[in-house]
C-alpha cells in the first residue's frame, strides 16, 4: 500500500466511526443490475486519458461490478480522485463560507447524503470534506462575480463531474436545474448510481434533468455555467482544446486547477486560455489561499473565474 493511501486511511479514522443511514437494498440491487447490463457495451477511448486516469478506469470497472459499490466513497482510489475528507485546510474553507450573508443557503447545501457511505468531516459532521470543498468553490464564484446561484444559473455543463457531488449540490439550490455531466463512460455509470439513489431525474438522454454523456456533440449547447474542478487540468492538452467553444457559449466559468499535472504546465495553459477568451469574458485567475497540495506534492492551486461581457 502506498504511503499516501496509509495516511488517507489514518485520517479517515477521525470520523469513519460516524454512521450513515442504510440505503435501500431493493433500490441498490435494481441500480446495480442496470449498470451491469450497460458495462459490456462500453468502448473506452483511451487516447483522451492521461496515465493516471487509465489506471483509475481499470479500478472503477471492477468496482462497478462489485456489491461494494454501495461503499464507494470509502475506497482509497475513489478518494484519491474524487473525494477529499479529513484535511485541515477544509476547516479554513468552512470558516470562510460561514462569513457569507447567504450562510443559510450554504448550510443547507453542505448537508451530506448517505449514498456511497461518505466519511463525514471530523470538525463538521453534518457534511464531508469533499462537499465543503465543492461549496467553497461556489462561494468563490458567487463572491467574485456577484451573482445569485439560484436566479442566475439554470443550466450547467460540468466537465469531469466526479461521482456527481456538484450536480447533487445544485439539485438542492434549484430543483429545476438542467445539468450535463460530461465524463468517461464508466464514471457516468457511477454518477448514475449516486444521483439515482438520491432520487434525481438522471439518465443518458437529453430529456433528463441530469444528462450523463461522454459525447461532446450530444451536449454542445449553451449553458449558464461551465464547471471543471481539476478535471480539465488533468486531461491531454489537445483534448482540452475541444472544449474552448463550449466554454465560450457559457455566461460564467468556474475552473479549478493545479500548477502542473504529469508533464503539463497548467498555469501557462490557463493563462493562454484567459488571453483567448478576454474579448468575450471578464476573467480572473485567483490563487486558492488555503490549498497547496499535500505532503508529497506541494504546489499552488488556482481558480479561473469568468463572466461574459
Amino acid at each position: 500500500m502506498m504511503i499516501s493511501n496509509i495516511i488517507r486511511k489514518l485520517l479517515s479514522l477521525l470520523s469513519s466511526w460516524y454512521p450513515n443511514k442504510e440505503i435501500s437494498k431493493k433500490r441498490d440491487n435494481y441500480l446495480r443490475n442496470l449498470i451491469l447490463s450497460k458495462i459490456d457495451k462500453i468502448k473506452v477511448n483511451k487516447n483522451n486519458l492521461q496515465k493516471t486516469h487509465k489506471n483509475f478506469n481499470i479500478q472503477l470497472l471492477k468496482l462497478l461490478k462489485d456489491p461494494e459499490i454501495k461503499n464507494f466513497l470509502r475506497k482509497s482510489f475513489i478518494q484519491k480522485m474524487f473525494f477529499l475528507h479529513n484535511r485541515l485546510f477544509i476547516y479554513k474553507e468552512l470558516r470562510e463560507i460561514k462569513k457569507s450573508k447567504n450562510w443559510k443557503l450554504y448550510k443547507k447545501i453542505l448537508e451530506e447524503d448517505n449514498i456511497g457511505n461518505p466519511i463525514r468531516y471530523f470538525l463538521y459532521l453534518n457534511s464531508s470534506g469533499n462537499r465543503i470543498n465543492h461549496v467553497f468553490h461556489l462561494y468563490i464564484l458567487e463572491k467574485e462575480l456577484k451573482i445569485d446561484l439560484k436566479k442566475d444559473i439554470k443550466k450547467i455543463f460540468e466537465f469531469g463531474a466526479g461521482y456527481g457531488c456538484m450536480a447533487r449540490i445544485f439539485s438542492k439550490i434549484n430543483t429545476k436545474i438542467k445539468y450535463t455531466c460530461f465524463d468517461t463512460h464508466y464514471v457516468n455509470l457511477l454518477q448514475y448510481y449516486y444521483l439515482s439513489h438520491n432520487n434525481l431525474d438522471v439518465g443518458f438522454s437529453k430529456e433528463k434533468k441530469y444528462f450523463l454523456t461522454s459525447n461532446l456533440k450530444s451536449s454542445n449547447d449553451k449553458s449558464d455555467l461551465f464547471i471543471a474542478n481539476w478535471s480539465l487540468s488533468e486531461t491531454p492538452a489537445n483534448f482540452r482544446k475541444k472544449f474552448t467553444p463550449q466554454i465560450s457559449k457559457c455566461k460564467y466559468i468556474l475552473i479549478s486547477f493545479q500548477e502542473k499535472f504529469e508533464n503539463i504546465n497548467n498555469f501557462k495553459y490557463f493563462k493562454n486560455l484567459k488571453s483567448k477568451l478576454k474579448n468575450k469574458f471578464e476573467i480572473k485567475i485567483l490563487k486558492n489561499p488555503f490549498y497547496n497540495g499535500n505532503l508529497f506534492v506541494k504546489q499552488n492551486h488556482y481558480f479561473l473565474i469568468g463572466k461574459k461581457l
